[in-house]
């Protein structure tokens, strides 16, 4: 029985996908679970297994279209079974959209009639099958570094490369000497000018989700803000004092404020709430979204029950969701479903900003960065370490008062930093 290849939807947000690459051509044969395509989503490139056994018939989008979820990318068949009809039920049902981007090279029309015959595989000795299976950030990396993947061995399932591999081969101490190159050119002068063009490019799926999601919230969503000014330096002693004390695992400055956030949501869960119709629904765990920027747009990887966690169980679990965020190897289980987010650009210099809320969460903390200056304490002017924190919060949900007390417990919290972790 024929198998369908559908732009799957792979996360609650995602409405269309763009094919990177087929790991399998027409004719190649198939099992069930085969990874046989690569996508671009919202929010991570994942992989397509086969549900069907037999020989990729055809292939319908190539690399660079994006599709519409539910699009039919390819059918699976056995040689002698009738396709006819399912890929002419596809062409008349498919959008516009369906088509390739126009940096996409497109498809030479295949007439439907004969069944492809599977090529036959060149297998070298001891192996069945020629075909790499490699991750995408594996192949990414390998890409990145000139490396061939021929010369790599997976210690994946199936034998598959898996970014271990790489970086195992990588760090490996090189067994020929480098070949002799060519001395480079003179490089040319730096020009005065900037090397500026006017250029179209697509938006990624990630950059795409973002454009809709946002649009979502800074018009319908009657936002406020709300700015307090914060005294660091006890919360920094801390830090330091707990990480002289470890041998590993060292706890960061953002790790201090999903800490202080936990506990401030935990005191105040009307902050910890959603705007759902005409009704308000208090969430009964603090799950806190983490801003991440990547190349292509941002990602908020989700810290569950965050006000159950303590202080260094937070910094674990919180470092290898940021890290895995940037790998884009996040599932959609990790990334969605946030009561609450928080963004901090202070690593980037900023000293104050105001983030847009996410819906339907109700708020979002937008925390700068620490600079040291002159404030008045006791009636002296002393050089104290200060942060300056925005929340925006949903009016709908959260009032000025209710809000500002929040805001208060949250910079008791980072100004009194014991209270956090006895």
């Amino acid at each position: 029985m024929a198998t369908k290849v559908v732009m799957a939807q792979l996360s609650p947000t995602m409405e269309e996908g763009k094919l990177i690459e087929w790991k399998v051509g027409e004719g190649d044969a198939v099992a069930q679970g085969d990874i046989v395509a690569e996508i671009e989503t919202d929010k991570a490139n994942m992989e397509v297994e086969a549900m069907g056994g037999g020989v990729l018939r055809k292939i319908l989008v190539q690399p660079g279209a994006t599709v519409p979820v539910g699009t039919l990318i390819g059918v699976i068949a056995e040689l002698d079974e009738a396709i006819d009809s399912l890929i002419a039920g596809a062409a008349e049902s498919a959008p516009e959209s369906a088509a390739p981007t126009t940096d996409a090279t497109p498809a030479a029309p295949v007439a439907p009639a004969a069944p492809v015959t599977p090529a036959a595989p060149v297998a070298p000795a001891g192996a069945g099958d020629t075909r790499l299976k490699v991750s995408p950030v594996a192949r990414r990396i390998a890409s990145e570094r000139g490396l061939d993947l021929a010369t790599v061995t997976g210690s994946g399932p199936g034998g598959r490369i898996i970014k271990a591999d790489v970086e195992a081969l990588l760090a490996a101490p090189a067994t020929t000497p480098p070949p002799m190159q060519a001395p480079a050119a003179a490089p040319a002068p730096p020009s005065s000018e900037p090397a500026l063009t006017d250029r179209v490019e697509e938006a990624s799926q990630m950059r795409k989700a973002i454009a809709r999601q946002l649009v979502r919230s800074i018009g319908p969503v009657p936002h406020f803000f709300l700015t307090t000014e914060i005294d660091m330096g006890r919360a920094l002693e801390l830090r330091a004092d707990l990480n002289a004390r470890a041998s590993e695992g060292k706890i960061g400055v953002n790790d201090l404020l999903l800490k202080a956030t936990a506990e401030a949501l935990a005191r105040h869960p009307g902050a910890n709430a959603s705007w759902e119709e005409d009704a308000v629904r208090y969430h009964g765990s603090v799950d806190i979204g983490i801003a991440v920027a990547l190349e292509e747009g941002l990602i908020t990887p989700v810290l569950r029950d965050a006000a159950r966690k303590g202080l260094r169980q937070i910094s674990t679990e919180a470092r290898d969701l940021i890290a895995r965020a940037r790998e884009r190897q996040l599932v959609p289980e990790e990334y969605r479903g946030a009561t609450f987010s928080l963004s901090n650009l202070g690593m980037f210099e900023i000293d104050q900003f105001t983030a847009i809320i996410n819906p339907p969460e109700a708020g979002i903390l937008a925390v700068g960065q620490t600079i040291e200056k002159p404030v008045v304490v006791g009636g002296e002017v002393v050089v104290r370490k200060r942060m300056r924190v925005t929340m925006s919060c949903d009016h709908r949900v959260i009032d000025g008062a209710s809000g500002a007390a929040f805001l208060g417990t949250f910079k008791a919290m980072l100004e009194n930093p014991l209270e956090m972790i006895l």
